[in-house]
């Protein structure tokens, strides 16, 4: 499976919401985006910027509590996942997974409770804190795996070139 992985820096929320905004431009039909980080680091800000790139819409919320949303945009319809609560893997199966990784694009936070439900074609997106000294700035890393994989070469070009 080819792999590719850019590394950012991305110094305030703003630039967690550009980037998320970029990605949100690369993305198709049958994508699985999974959102890893720990709780705070910005997962849901990148998935609702994301989905406001694709849908206009201005609120966007979590699903932390009903553990997905969909929206319809116009490239496909949009799962956003918030898998925080399942303590199985076998408990994302009425989410309607297999709709949403067949037609539609998926943002999955906690991606690692889907177990091995998790395809292998994805773009793994890994939000950290920088340092407990400046809490706004975040590190992220990209790995785009098999069709992800040029996507992010090409997202990693165009960002070097706009730095």
């Amino acid at each position: 499976m080819p792999s590719e992985t850019v590394s950012l820096h991305l110094p305030n929320e703003a630039a967690t919401e550009r980037l998320a905004e970029q990605v949100a431009a690369l993305a198709r039909p049958g994508d699985v985006i999974a959102l890893h980080g720990d709780l705070g680091v910005g997962k849901t800000r990148f998935a609702r910027a994301f989905i406001g790139r694709l849908t206009g819409e201005a609120e966007v919320p979590s699903p932390t509590f009903t553990l997905v949303q969909t929206y319809e945009a116009p490239v496909a319809a949009i799962w956003h996942f918030d898998l925080y609560r399942l303590t199985a893997p076998e408990e994302a199966i009425e989410l309607g997974l297999e709709e949403a990784f067949s037609t539609g694009i998926s943002l999955i936070e906690w991606p690692d409770r889907l177990g091995p439900s998790l395809p292998e074609d994805r773009l793994d997106l890994t939000l950290d804190f920088a340092s407990a000294e400046q809490p706004e700035v975040r590190t992220v890393s990209l790995t785009g795996r098999d069709g992800w994989a040029p996507r992010i070469v090409a997202l990693g070009q165009s960002l070097t070139h706009h730095a």
